[in-house]
C-alpha cells in the first residue's frame, strides 16, 4: 500500500509539475506571440507611415512637376511670342537692310567696291526679297530667256507713249500742235506697279520683266497717263499785207495720274500701300535713278519724261527767246537745270552746239566720236547732209543726251529732231557723231 500511495503522491506531485510546466510554456509563448504581434504591428504601422510619406513625397513631386511644366508652358508661349516678333522685325530688317545695301552699292560700284556687290547678289537670293515689291530693284535683265531690262522696258514703252502722239497729230489737218503735260515719272510707275503685282494677293515676281511682266507694267504705265485733245480755231487779224487768216490748232493735253491717285484706282491693301510708301520714299529715288537710267541717271529720267514734245516751246522760251529757234541745245540745258546741274556748274547753259563742246574741252571732259559713252553724256553731231548743217565741216550741228548703250548701239534722246523730242539710236563710232562731252556727275 505505501508503495502504491507513494507512486500515488509522485504521479500527482509529477501532474502538477507538468501542468505548471504547460502553462508557463503557454505563457512564455503568448508573450512572444504578443511580442511578435506588437513588432509586426509596429512594423506595418512604420511601412503605413512610409507609405503615406512616399505618398506625399509623390504628391509633392508631382504638384511641382506640374508647376515646372505650367512655368515651361508659360516660358515657351513666351519665346513663342518673342520669336514671332523677332522673325517680324527680322523681315522689316532684312528688307532694309537690302534697300540700304542697294543704295551704297551705287557709290561701291563707282569706286570699284565689287566685294559689296557680292554681299548684294548674296541677299538677292533670299526668297522673301525676291517675292516682295522690293523685287523690282532686281529686275536688270537677267534670270529669264525673254527677260528685259529695265531701260529697255522704258525705251519701248517711250515709243509706244511718241507713236500715240505722233498718230493723234496727223488725224487731220493743223496749223499748229501744242502739247501740254507730261507722262508720270518711271519711278512712280514702276513703284505702283511693284506695289500693286508683287503685293497683291497672287503675289505674282517683279524681280524678272519677261513677257507677262512688261505687259502688266504697260497697263500701269497707260492707266497712269491720260490723254485728251481739243481743236480750235485761232482768228488772226489781217496786218499790214498779210491778210486776215484763221489757224486751226489741235492741244494736246497728257495728265498724268499719281501714285496716290492709283492707290484708289487700285483699291490698294494696307500692305500695297506700306510697299508704295516705301518705294516712293526720297532714300529710294537714287536707287531708282540707278535702276532705270543708269548713274547718271537723273538727268536720263527727265530728258525721257519730255519725249513727244514738239516744236521745243517750253525750251526755248525758258531760255529766254521770244520765237523758235533750233533747240536742241535749249533742251539739254534746260534738262540740266531741271537737275541743278546748271548752278553746280556740271553743265553749262548753252544754245550753240559749239559753246557747249568748247565748254567741255576747256574742262578736259572731252572724248571723241569713238568713245563708247556713258549714260547722262552729251552727243554732239557734224552732219553729212547737204545745207545750212552740211556737209561735214568739223563744227558740231546737233547735240543730245545719252540714254544708254547696250550691244554697240547709242540710245539717245534729243531735242528738235524733227522739231520734237524723241528717241534716236546710233551704231557706236557712228561717222556723224563729232564728240562726246562728259560731265562729273557726283
Amino acid at each position: 500500500m505505501r508503495e502504491g500511495g507513494h507512486r500515488i503522491i509522485k504521479t500527482a506531485r509529477s501532474g502538477r509539475k507538468a501542468t505548471e510546466r504547460t502553462a508557463r510554456h503557454t505563457i512564455k509563448t503568448a508573450e512572444r506571440s504578443s511580442r511578435k504581434a506588437i513588432k509586426t504591428t509596429q512594423r506595418t504601422a512604420k511601412t503605413a507611415q512610409q507609405t503615406v510619406k512616399t505618398a506625399q513625397r509623390s504628391a509633392q513631386a508631382t504638384v511641382k512637376a506640374t508647376q515646372r511644366a505650367v512655368q515651361t508652358a508659360r516660358a515657351t508661349a513666351k519665346a513663342a511670342a518673342a520669336t514671332a516678333k523677332a522673325t517680324a522685325k527680322a523681315t522689316v530688317a532684312a528688307i532694309k537692310a537690302a534697300i540700304a545695301a542697294m543704295q551704297e552699292l551705287i557709290a561701291a560700284i563707282a569706286a570699284g567696291g565689287w566685294v559689296v556687290l557680292v554681299v548684294v547678289l548674296v541677299i538677292c537670293m533670299i526668297g522673301l526679297l525676291i517675292a516682295s515689291p522690293f523685287g523690282i530693284f532686281f529686275s536688270d535683265g537677267g534670270g529669264s530667256p525673254d527677260a528685259a531690262s529695265p531701260t529697255a522696258v522704258i525705251a519701248q514703252i517711250n515709243s509706244e507713249y511718241a507713236d500715240r502722239l505722233s498718230a493723234l497729230q496727223t488725224g487731220g489737218t493743223y496749223d499748229r500742235v501744242e502739247i501740254q503735260g507730261g507722262p508720270p515719272s518711271w519711278p512712280d510707275v514702276f513703284a505702283v506697279f511693284a506695289a500693286k503685282t508683287a503685293g497683291g494677293a497672287d503675289g505674282a515676281q517683279v524681280s524678272v520683266l519677261d513677257t507677262d511682266t512688261v505687259e502688266k507694267l504697260r497697263a500701269v504705265f497707260w492707266d497712269m497717263t491720260k490723254i485728251t485733245t481739243a481743236e480750235s480755231e485761232v482768228e488772226h487779224p489781217a496786218e499790214g499785207d498779210t491778210a486776215a487768216w484763221t489757224e486751226k490748232v489741235l492741244t494736246i493735253t497728257v495728265t498724268p495720274r499719281t501714285p496716290d491717285d492709283m492707290r484708289v484706282f487700285y483699291a490698294f491693301t494696307d500692305r500695297q500701300n506700306a510697299a508704295l510708301d516705301e518705294l516712293l520714299t526720297a532714300a529710294s529715288q537714287e536707287m531708282w535713278n540707278t535702276l532705270l537710267y543708269g548713274s547718271s541717271g537723273e538727268i536720263v529720267a527727265v530728258a525721257l519724261s519730255q519725249v513727244g514734245n514738239v516744236g521745243g516751246q517750253p525750251y526755248w522760251s525758258w531760255y529766254g527767246f521770244n520765237s523758235r529757234v533750233e533747240w536742241c541745245a535749249c533742251f539739254v540745258s534746260w534738262c540740266a537745270n531741271e537737275c541743278g546741274y546748271i548752278d553746280a556748274g556740271v553743265i553749262p547753259k548753252f544754245a550753240g552746239c559749239t559753246g557747249g563742246s568748247n565748254w567741255f574741252k576747256d574742262r578736259g571732259q572731252w572724248q571723241d566720236g569713238s568713245y563708247e559713252p556713258r549714260p547722262g553724256d552729251l552727243i554732239f553731231f557734224d552732219w553729212d547732209n547737204k545745207g545750212s548743217s552740211g556737209p561735214q565741216d568739223d563744227v558740231p550741228d546737233h547735240v543730245g543726251i545719252v540714254e544708254r548703250v547696250e550691244n554697240g548701239v547709242v540710245y539717245t534722246v534729243e531735242g528738235n529732231s524733227g522739231d520734237s523730242c524723241r528717241q534716236n539710236a546710233y551704231i557706236v563710232g557712228h561717222y556723224e557723231i563729232w564728240g562726246y562731252g562728259c560731265p562729273v556727275y557726283n
